[in-house]
């Protein structure tokens, strides 16, 4: 089964923003289908024209209207047209009359994905009505906040990025749900949001109480109190959100009561940036917890192991670099010193390893943290600058690793080669006048990533052939871009002006066979 990574690859070349937003929406909207007691699917527009289904959520508070899977279909024009209309009219739309699909009736509402004043995908909310009856108190409360938050998808406010720094999972609807309006006051709680508050010690109502103060009157512990009232009061609109990190469109924490531990997440409902109170959800992980204490000792273990190796390759680099200082070959000691610098790089690695915990690496921070030592190399009769622009993003462990010790090596290759003469007569810029520069860029979509590495020295030698170069640093770069990565690696005369350009594509997701 392929990936929604995979689908948008193989279907569009949609930025490598509006992916990620897709794929936080659809790692949020099974709350979107559980309210609704409805499907939903996700279509993106074809780089052919046609809308592709590339995501499908079954209710868990409904039977599901579509019992085959939907995924990679093409949307029919004619069976479901206002999913295409959807993306030119940008607002939703929702069939007059059911449709009967064999001996289900179904209603088609189209809900667009706006995404930095663009739609980028059409959700489509199919619910069954085939057996109508008058909803209760619960299925109003759900339909209600779920028609807020369809109105936030087609807004561009709902699935944004969300401070999560502990990794905390999203509680159910069917947890417990709590609906609060914009003064923070509970108008509807769920039997089992009823069934958490009274484990945490509540012996009353909820219904007309403040929840944030019902909340802090059970926690034991005053920073968990305070940051809950904040959370669910930034929520319903009571207060303005903090200045920082803290973001108004979803948070959740962990909190210990006197009797149980609980799972809070509060939703802001703003449809059409107005606010209309919030959705509070909870769930007792009272047992849950013990079991990830255990979980979180060995992920602790993983990044130990990360930083104890960071620390050995730093100690390993070192003694080499101790090495060259004693060695009076002009030769060896150039090698010691690249054997020092590669090392670096890979330790580097491993630092950001060491404080992430789903083995992926910031590729900028990483950049980042490698061009002071470079500058420091590049430092000599020619003072070279090397500058880092465009967006690398993050990528996993066995990317990075090789990807850092590339760039590195083109870095230090252009500043041997491209800038080992002072630059004069022969035509180069003159010293002062424009320096001698090295920079890097990215070009990244939901495909691949392109980084190009420039630089405006004396350029390549005529014959130039990276197969047939004996450059060790070159053999490396040549055998990792085109092994490790993937990829392919081309280096060339610089098409901004003189110097050399070497340009390295990395696919990040396989395309489907056709």
């Amino acid at each position: 089964m392929s990936t929604l990574a995979d689908l948008l690859a193989e279907h569009t070349t949609l930025s490598d923003r509006a992916a990620a937003y897709l794929q936080r929406l659809v790692a949020e909207w099974q709350l979107l289908a559980d309210l609704s007691f409805a499907d939903f699917l996700l279509a993106v527009r074809a780089e052919s024209g046609e809308v592709v289904t590339v995501a499908q959520c079954r209710p868990n508070t409904a039977s599901t209207v579509f019992p085959s899977d939907q995924v990679g279909m093409v949307v029919d024009a004619d069976a479901n047209p206002q999913a295409l209309r959807a993306f030119d009219e940008a607002h939703i739309l929702r069939e007059e009359d059911p449709t009967w699909v064999g001996p289900v009736a179904i209603r088609r509402e189209a809900v667009p994905v706006g995404f930095s004043g663009e739609v980028i995908g059409v959700l489509t909310r199919a619910v069954d009505l085939t057996h109508p009856r008058l909803p209760s108190p619960l299925e109003l409360a759900y339909q209600d906040s779920a028609n807020d938050l369809c109105q936030m998808v087609a807004d561009g406010t709902f699935a944004r990025l969300e401070v999560n720094p502990r990794g905390l999972s999203t509680p159910r609807a069917g947890d417990g749900f709590v609906r609060i309006d914009e003064r923070g006051v509970v108008v509807y709680a769920s039997p089992n949001a009823l069934s958490a508050f009274h484990r945490m010690g509540w012996t009353s109502e909820l219904s007309g109480k403040r929840l944030s103060d019902v909340t802090t009157s059970l926690l034991t512990d005053p920073f968990e109190l305070h940051d809950a009232a904040t959370m669910i009061d930034v929520a319903a609109g009571v207060i303005a959100p903090p200045e920082g990190p803290y973001a108004d469109i979803g948070m959740r924490m962990e909190a210990d009561a006197r009797r149980a531990t609980v799972l809070l997440r509060a939703v802001p409902l703003r449809p059409r940036g107005v606010s209309s109170g919030a959705v509070v959800l909870i769930r007792d992980v009272t047992e849950v917890k013990r079991r990830d204490l255990a979980l979180i000792s060995k992920d602790a273990t993983i990044r130990e192991i990360h930083h104890r190796v960071k620390n050995n390759l730093q100690s390993v680099s070192a003694l080499l670099r101790l090495q060259a200082r004693r060695t009076s070959s002009e030769e060896a000691r150039s090698a010691l010193v690249e054997a020092v610098r590669r090392v670096a790089a890979i330790a580097t690695v491993h630092e950001l390893l060491s404080g992430s915990v789903d083995e992926e690496v910031d590729m900028d921070e990483a950049v980042s943290r490698l061009l002071p030592s470079m500058v420091d190399v590049a430092a000599g009769e020619t003072p070279v600058s090397i500058s880092h622009r465009d967006r690398l993003g993050v990528l996993p462990a066995e990317l990075a690793m090789p990807l850092v010790m590339v760039l590195t090596e083109l870095i230090q290759n252009a500043v041997e080669h491209g800038f080992a003469q002072p630059r004069g007569e022969d035509g180069a810029l003159p010293r002062g006048e424009d320096g001698a520069r090295i920079e890097i860029s990215a070009d990244r979509d939901v495909r691949r990533m392109v980084v190009t590495v420039r630089d405006n020295g004396s350029g390549l030698p005529e014959d130039f052939s990276i197969n047939g170069s004996e450059r060790l640093g070159l053999q490396i770069v040549q055998t990792l871009v085109t092994i490790e990565l993937g990829g392919e690696l081309d280096i060339g005369p610089n098409p901004e002006g003189r110097g050399a350009q070497a340009r390295i594509a990395v696919p990040l997701h396989a395309r489907t066979p056709t």
